[in-house]
């Protein structure tokens, strides 16, 4: 059984994935990378949109990221469970 990633996990690896293509990638190629539904993939490129990620595409044709000056995001377990715990407590 795999283990279930932690949304922010994710995210970081769907850019990555989208950063290192230089064609789009299809949301169906995304689900069978990432191990999740094509409506999680919707969602989550909705939500990078929407922190201002430029992915550019749409359901059906794929996905790419369009900057390439986005600073690399490369985090351990550790680092980003602390960065969701400070993140959590500065929201409260």
């Amino acid at each position: 059984m795999l283990k279930s990633m932690h949304k922010s996990e994710r995210l970081l690896q769907l850019v990555n994935i989208l950063k290192s293509r230089r064609f789009a990638i299809t949301a169906n190629e995304l689900t069978s990378k990432l191990q999740v539904s094509q409506r999680t993939i919707y969602r989550d490129i909705q939500h990078l949109q929407s922190s201002g990620v430029l992915v550019e595409g749409e359901a059906g044709t794929g996905y790419l990221i369009t900057d390439h000056d986005l600073p690399p995001m490369m985090f351990t377990l550790e680092e980003l469970q602390a960065l969701l715990l400070g993140s959590k407590i500065v929201s409260a």
